[in-house]
């Protein structure tokens, strides 16, 4: 087999950076702005091994706009170049400084580039590029490097007199917006808020209060104001610190600082490991309420403080995306772009982990507090149910937690409730029956009959509990979900009790015939059942697996007409008002309008009558107080 090697035409690389290499033109800054803190944090590694044994400085990189010569210039004071490193980095492609440096000093120094390809990205905006840079090095000499985006350069000599790097870019006409100062105060603020070296951009003006020489308490404060630089970023974020240096303020100061003008957190987790990776980052649980709101920006991804992205899908489960903060780690790949995650076995560690810390916080705050738990519940319910439902090892520990609520604002764990309703919610075939409600004060007519014969109804009324109800028949043994308005009260707990009608065969074929009329549309039943005298006459019902289906269909956006509006129109033979007044009455026209009254009221029970029906209604209502 004949070998040998690819060869890349120099020409051709130029064109292809300034299209392609990211996939975002302003990602260029945070690039450039990244070298400038490795040269710096180069430095300081140096110094703290006594290699450098000059004086640091002042350390911070500044940026600056020169919208006369058409410029923006990133200066730092951290090792720069000498010449023949000049030609060593700049000059290949891909031949990272920062790859060398680590190999060297990898427990000392906490470096962001690794590629080599960053300081290129100028190119997506610049026409020309100029480097001005001194080394560290004792007698070394300033050397510039140009070149206009193609594969010649020049190199030269300067005078350059202190030490570090100017990276000047000549903006092109197509990114003019780079010379503007709040386009680029933006992306500061986007991409370098937390980076680890000081970031100066401009100056702004301050007011400070000057020193009275007299004693007068009633004098008036003198002030003056003064010209300060303007730091951009927060170099010592508070993910970077231990947990028991921190206070509950500092937690959500930092919050306000991420998510101005946002509700305060419930609370938060501190994420802090270094084995087997390095992981560091804090997450708040916002009040969500009941909704569900994935908001894909409110998890910030850094890499040694440097901002990667908001897409974080990769990393964190989505049940977690409802959850707001940053996560930092150097240890999750990235492409040369920084700008997608690459997936792979470490990803996935990290995944089970930030999943694991978020189920034992909540286990912790559920023994910790009870009471407070329950009391954030409202906020919580949606989180925690969605993860349950999505993330199968969340679900195992969230069992110890989860909870459920009745109507009378009761709340239990899943072993608890099934020990409180186990004696009398166990139907014949030996199924748990969990009778449930979504709306209570609409229901409370059917809820209230349910509750006289001992049994207990949860108050399940969440957007998501539709899916929650069908993940927990799945997962819990013998267990049934019913709401209480799919059978009539006596059959929500199917036992094997028979009631006889006090009506004929002939009273109930007569009385089957009347309110058939009255239902009318197809996929309406009429159901003869024998009941109690107290329970009430005219029942509507809505089959629990049809009623499912057509909300499933809803929720996922899908035509309804697969699962038709299919409700059960029960009579109750043993109702007084059936089985002797409208068995009794005579005149058609009266039997006819009290059934259809019944009729009417069951559903007004069911918030089916509305409009000109409803409006009917009543005024029958009236007639017959008159």
């Amino acid at each position: 087999m004949q070998k040998g090697t690819i060869s890349v035409q120099t020409e051709n690389i130029f064109p292809i950076i300034k299209k392609f290499l990211y996939s975002d033109h302003e990602i260029f800054l945070r690039e450039l702005i990244s070298n400038a803190i490795d040269a710096t944090t180069k430095l300081q590694t140096l110094a703290s091994k006594g290699e450098f044994k000059g004086k640091l400085g002042d350390l911070m990189v500044e940026v600056i706009i020169d919208k006369d010569n058409g410029t923006l210039t990133i200066r730092d004071h951290g090792i720069g170049m000498t010449e023949e490193e000049v030609q060593k980095y700049l000059n290949q492609v891909a031949f990272s400084s920062a790859a060398e440096f680590l190999e060297k000093y990898k427990d000392d120094a906490n470096i962001i580039g690794h590629f080599g390809l960053g300081f290129y990205s100028a190119f997506m905006v610049a026409d020309k590029v100029e480097v001005r840079t001194k080394s560290w090095k004792p007698r070394s000499k300033g050397v510039t490097w140009v070149c206009e985006g193609d594969p010649e350069y020049g190199i030269e000599k300067n005078d350059k007199k202190e030490r570090g790097t100017d990276v000047i870019l000549y903006i092109n006409e197509e990114n003019k917006e780079f010379l503007e100062e709040g386009r680029i105060e933006s992306l500061l603020q986007k991409y370098c808020k937390f980076l680890p070296v000081p970031i100066k951009f401009g100056t702004r003006t301050e007011t400070v209060e000057l020193e009275s020489e007299g004693e007068d308490e009633g004098e008036e404060k003198v002030t003056k104001e003064i010209e300060v630089d303007n730091i951009v970023n927060n170099p010592n974020p508070i993910w970077k610190k231990q947990p028991n240096e921190l206070t509950d303020e500092d937690y959500r100061s930092f919050y306000s600082e991420l998510y101005p003008f946002s509700t305060p957190p419930m609370f938060w987790i501190h994420l802090n490991i270094d084995y087997p990776f390095n992981l560091t980052g804090i997450l708040y649980f916002p009040k969500v309420g009941n909704s569900i709101e994935i908001q894909k920006n409110k998890i910030q991804l850094y890499s040694n403080q440097v901002y990667v992205t908001d897409d974080v899908k990769e990393i964190v489960p989505e049940f977690l995306t409802l959850l707001h903060g940053v996560i930092d780690s150097p240890d999750i790949p990235l492409n040369v772009s920084r700008s997608y995650l690459q997936a792979d076995q470490n990803v996935k560690k990290i995944t089970g982990y930030i999943t694991r810390k978020v189920a034992d916080k909540l286990q912790e705050l559920f023994k910790a507090d009870r009471k407070d738990f329950e009391a954030k519940w409202p906020d919580l319910g949606v989180f925690i149910k969605y993860g349950m439902i999505s993330e199968e090892k969340f679900h195992d520990k969230a069992t110890k937690f989860v909870l459920l609520k009745n109507v009378d604002g009761e709340h239990f764990t899943l072993d608890e409730y099934q020990e409180k309703v186990k004696p009398t919610q166990t139907d014949k075939h030996d199924k748990v029956i969990y009778i449930y409600t979504n709306n209570a004060k609409e229901h409370d007519s059917l809820i209230q009959p349910a509750k006289n014969r001992g049994y207990d109804v949860l108050e399940l009324d969440n957007i998501i509990d539709n899916h929650f109800v069908n993940h927990l028949e799945h997962k819990l043994d013998n267990v049934t979900f019913v709401r209480v308005d799919s059978d009539t009260v006596d059959q929500l707990v199917q036992k094997d009790e028979e009631v006889e009608s006090v009506m004929s065969e002939d009273e109930q074929s007569q009385v089957k015939t009347i309110f058939e009329v009255l239902a009318g549309q197809s996929g309406n039943q009429v159901v003869l059942k024998p009941m109690s005298p107290d329970d009430q006459p005219v029942v509507i019902t809505r089959p629990e697996f049809m009623r499912r289906m057509k909300e499933m269909q809803a929720m996922q956006g899908m035509s309804m007409d697969a699962f038709p509006d299919s409700i059960n129109l029960v009579v109750n033979t043993n109702h007084p008002l059936i089985a002797s007044k409208l068995v009794g009455e005579k005149d058609a026209d009266q039997q006819r309008e009290l059934a259809e009254y019944l009729y009417n009221l069951a559903r007004l029970n069911q918030s089916m009558l509305k409009g000109a029906e409803l409006t009917r209604f009543i005024n029958k209502s009236l007639e017959f107080l008159k």
